[in-house]
């Protein structure tokens, strides 16, 4: 999917997305929601209503510094080495649910911070 048809999707459609894939494993719709904020410095998910994913991504209050030790692959690619900085934002969020729906635990998932 090339980087224009993510941003303009609706965060809500992504969001569904996310949290489906958390909650088929059995994580909560809340630590889908921890781990989003965490990352993104956002305080409040639904301000995001009627918001592309490319303003989510593009207006995020404080990006977690801790972001840049999310490391594997998503897709077939490596997080680290993705140099587009909305792309790896992207993927480092894909990441993170990924491991939250593999049970991983919320502190590791934070690493640290």
């Amino acid at each position: 999917m090339a980087r224009k048809q993510i941003a303009d999707m609706a965060f809500e459609e992504v969001y569904d997305a996310l949290r489906r894939k958390a909650e088929r494993k059995g994580r909560t719709k809340a630590e889908t929601d921890e781990v989003i904020c965490w990352l993104s410095g956002y305080e409040d998910l639904s301000s995001l209503k009627g918001k592309t994913y490319g303003e989510f991504i593009s207006q995020a209050p404080a990006w977690n510094p801790h972001a840049e030790e999310i490391r594997g692959t998503v897709c077939g690619i490596r997080v680290e080495t993705i140099e587009d900085p909305f792309l790896k934002r992207v993927r480092q969020l894909d990441k993170l649910i990924d491991e939250l729906a593999k049970g991983k635990p919320m502190e590791k998932i934070f690493r640290g911070g």
